[in-house]
């Protein structure tokens, strides 16, 4: 498992970009202590660089990628979570029929780049009240199908719908890209 480990260490740390893409494939497999053991694989990896790379984290407590809060908006915001295909079918008519404005945010627990943009999709939230947030986690055993369905394979992805269509979707947590993209489709007036 350490060589394996060590493979798969070099590997996301050599595309950082596709790190929840990676781990989205196989994370099931992956045993509980995966996120401890990776953030010492790494840890140990980046030490042995000669050169510091600005993109390497280092983390004393690995503990904080499992415990860390997934939001901390200041006030209220629409954040509604989907829980189930069911719950997923009726927000997504609901937007399309009503011609809503709204953000699909795919997300999982496990996912580092999930939880750093999440304050920011709660911060959005508060500013742009009158768009709605349906927060998915890919994780949740009746959305399966679904995201099949949707052809969801990296984490986080965030779908905009803006008069019952959806008109961009933003792959990875790029927050310029993000609060663009609210800015342009979401202004108020």
């Amino acid at each position: 498992m350490a060589r394996n480990s060590g493979v798969l260490a070099r590997q996301l740390l050599g595309n950082r970009n596709k790190l929840c893409a990676a781990l989205l494939n196989h994370h099931h497999k992956l045993p509980s202590n995966s996120f401890q053991t990776l953030a010492s694989i790494l840890t140990t990896l980046s030490s042995s660089h000669t050169t510091p790379s600005k993109s390497v984290h280092h983390f004393s407590n690995p503990h904080f990628l499992q415990h860390r809060p997934l939001s901390s908006p200041s006030g209220p915001s629409k954040i509604v979570p989907i829980r189930s295909e069911n719950e997923y079918c009726s927000a997504i008519n609901m937007v399309q029929d009503k011609a809503l404005p709204a953000l699909f945010y795919f997300t999982a627990v496990w996912c580092g780049p999930c939880r750093f943009i999440s304050p920011v999709i709660g911060e959005l939230g508060e500013q742009y009240p009158h768009v709605t947030t349906y927060k998915i986690d890919i994780d949740e055993e009746g959305l399966a199908n679904t995201l099949g369905k949707l052809n969801i394979s990296s984490v986080p992805t965030f779908q905009f719908f803006q008069d019952g269509k959806k008109v961009a979707e933003i792959i990875g947590a790029d927050v310029a890209r993000l609060r663009d993209t609210f800015g342009k489709l979401y202004k108020q007036e």
